[in-house]
């Protein structure tokens, strides 16, 4: 018998305990909607901060080799756009990884890099300015940003991972962009000088900051044919992609952790919630049960 009232006093206790997190802070129908609005809210701000952000670190760190498709030469360019384009993927796995246990921040990161980086290019560039896209065709790092990810999944750990996956993010950015790159690549005689298609299209199209973004960036006579030269950068980029990845992903850590306000009665009725003494009475009877 004694068993037997032991198990409807549980029963009991689980009748009234509050079984959704909404009941235990005491939202009324209409504050829990507003409040589930709110999140929406947040999230697209967050996102829409996040995406204007890394654009715009992208932008001013690297900046023409990246707008430009003559700027996009076989020494400098897969040597600083790797080395700047690690930075926020880096910061924000670091984030998802040390808050959520998820290793998608460096796909999320070089996702919504590429997203806003062709919204600029129609807007800025073919509908305001009237330069077509071949003349602005924009790196990409997903490949890089994959591989850093796989690398967190399998060694769960962020030295291992600036190691491994870093590295690897630099070094594949050269191999995973010139395939879209190529046609842009194949000499051509110019005036009695060896040029690229590249060339052409900076030469057709002319930009504000005339003589200086006609310069040949890369010296050689054959510069064009994507000669050792190229591996050579993409091999120091991974090496220097170790370090700058495990200082953005401490970064990262440092803006993951969080600071907790004690709350009072009037922050608590702004919020939509109970009176502190009821809700906390809750939250104990609760925790009683």
């Amino acid at each position: 018998m004694s068993a037997i009232a032991a198990d409807d006093v549980s029963l009991a206790s689980a009748k009234q305990r509050p079984s959704s997190v909404i009941e235990i802070a005491g939202l009324t129908p209409e504050a829990a909607k507003y409040s589930r609005i709110f999140d929406f809210l947040v999230v697209f701000a967050v996102i829409t901060l996040f995406a204007g952000a890394i654009h715009l670190h992208v932008m001013l760190t690297v900046g023409d080799w990246d707008m430009y498709v003559d700027w996009k030469d076989r020494q400098f360019w897969p040597l600083v756009m790797p080395i700047s384009m690690i930075m926020f993927p880096a910061a924000l796995q670091s984030i998802f990884w040390s808050n959520f246990r998820l290793p998608i921040g460096a796909t999320v990161a070089a996702t919504v890099l590429l997203l806003t980086t062709w919204i600029g290019r129609y807007a800025n560039w073919w509908v305001w300015t009237g330069f077509p896209f071949t003349e602005g065709v924009p790196s990409q790092m997903i490949a890089g940003a994959l591989l850093m990810d796989f690398a967190l999944i399998v060694l769960r750990n962020a030295v291992l991972t600036a190691i491994f996956g870093g590295f690897a993010f630099g070094f594949v950015f050269w191999a995973s962009n010139y395939s879209a790159l190529a046609p842009f690549f194949q000499p051509v005689e110019h005036q009695g000088t060896v040029a690229s298609v590249a060339d052409m299209i900076g030469y057709t199209f002319p930009r504000s900051n005339m003589p200086e973004y006609l310069r040949i960036i890369e010296r050689g006579t054959l510069r064009t044919f994507g000669s050792s030269v190229s591996w050579v950068s993409a091999v120091f980029a991974g090496f220097v992609c170790i370090f700058v990845y495990y200082a953005w992903w401490k970064l990262g850590e440092f803006a993951s952790q969080a600071t907790f306000l004690k709350n009072n009665s009037t922050i608590m009725s702004y919020m939509g919630l109970r009176d502190a003494d009821e809700a906390g009475q809750t939250v104990k009877t609760a925790g009683g049960a």
